[in-house]
């Protein structure tokens, strides 16, 4: 395993992260400590969770599986999503609160990176910045980051952190795979001017990047496209079909797999700081990983950019 700064901070990352949002939702303590175990045998040290993931309880098996292990790593958390009708996700009120909360759930006195996981348009940028460069002050919070956050936003809030001299948005986590590339347009030329590292989620497109779904064929029980029901058709249409089976083709000839090759295009942006992967098994964790050992020549990353164009 390799590791890169996240964008101009201080921090040091696996490039390949750990997503957490199964903790809770999908498998049980038990099996939450064995993936976190597998990360720490494999030099995954970034774990990305978030306050909602599997209704707070993410954070709080997260923490427990960490025990005696909290400084071994650069820990990351998200707020925003559960943020009440009278209380604004970005206002000063409730960030402090949501830190706090947070914070108690993972057992730690600090959050390496903490993330805004969607913008609030009925608070002002400054308000949120001000909220948080507080907390950077106060040792409670490392670093900041956005998610989901548009070019124009990302943009806006550097220029207002270095107006008020307030601490800056060093990273941020949006959507992008192989399949899913709109980020291109505007997020990752805003990050590169401004200087934040991306952190892609869904880097395998809801597992169609791992070459387990097939043309004509149902999902299996218990994937996640299946559990989507008829949202899944979306996902499942011949032009994705056209664009994974080149995309296999490609990687095959060269003696590796898709899930690789998803993986390695990613990183072969120098703009991606870490790629975030969920997992509900250590071998899973284990396949991840090995992800990070392909690296693809600029040549190569752009020929893939044209087979999954």
């Amino acid at each position: 395993m390799e590791y890169r700064r996240l964008g101009q901070s201080g921090l040091k990352v696996s490039e390949v992260g750990l997503g957490c949002n199964n903790f809770g939702m999908r498998i049980d303590q038990e099996a939450t400590t064995a993936v976190v175990n597998a990360c720490f045998d494999h030099g995954v040290t970034f774990f990305d969770t978030a306050d909602v993931y599997g209704g707070t309880k993410s954070e709080v098996m997260l923490g427990e599986a960490l025990n005696g292990k909290r400084q071994q790593v650069v820990l990351a958390t998200k707020w925003a999503m559960a943020a009440p009708a009278d209380q604004p996700a970005g206002s000063r009120r409730y960030i402090v609160s949501a830190v706090e909360a947070s914070l108690k759930r993972l057992k730690t006195d600090y959050i390496d990176l903490y993330q805004m996981h969607r913008p609030d348009p009925d608070t002002p940028i400054e308000e949120t910045l001000s909220a948080l460069d507080d907390l950077v002050s106060a040792g409670k919070v490392r670093y900041i980051g956005n998610s989901n956050y548009t070019g124009w936003q990302i943009a806006d809030a550097d220029w207002a952190a270095k107006t008020a001299h307030t601490a800056r948005f060093v990273s941020a986590q949006n959507n992008y795979s192989l399949l899913e590339r709109k980020v291109e347009f505007e997020v990752t030329p805003a990050c590169e001017r401004f200087g934040l590292g991306v952190l892609p989620f869904f880097p395998l497109a809801s597992g169609l990047l791992t070459g387990k779904y097939k043309r004509g064929e149902a999902p299996a029980e218990g994937t996640r496209l299946a559990a989507m029901g008829a949202r899944a058709a979306q996902a499942l249409n011949d032009k994705n079909f056209d664009k994974v089976e080149a995309l296999e083709a490609w990687a095959g000839e060269r003696g590796h797999t898709i899930l690789e090759l998803a993986f390695a295009w990613l990183l072969g942006h120098g703009v991606v700081s870490s790629v975030i992967a969920g997992a509900t098994k250590p071998e899973q964790v284990a396949a991840n990983a090995a992800t990070a050992g392909w690296k693809l020549t600029p040549a190569e990353v752009e020929e893939v950019s044209k087979l999954a164009a």
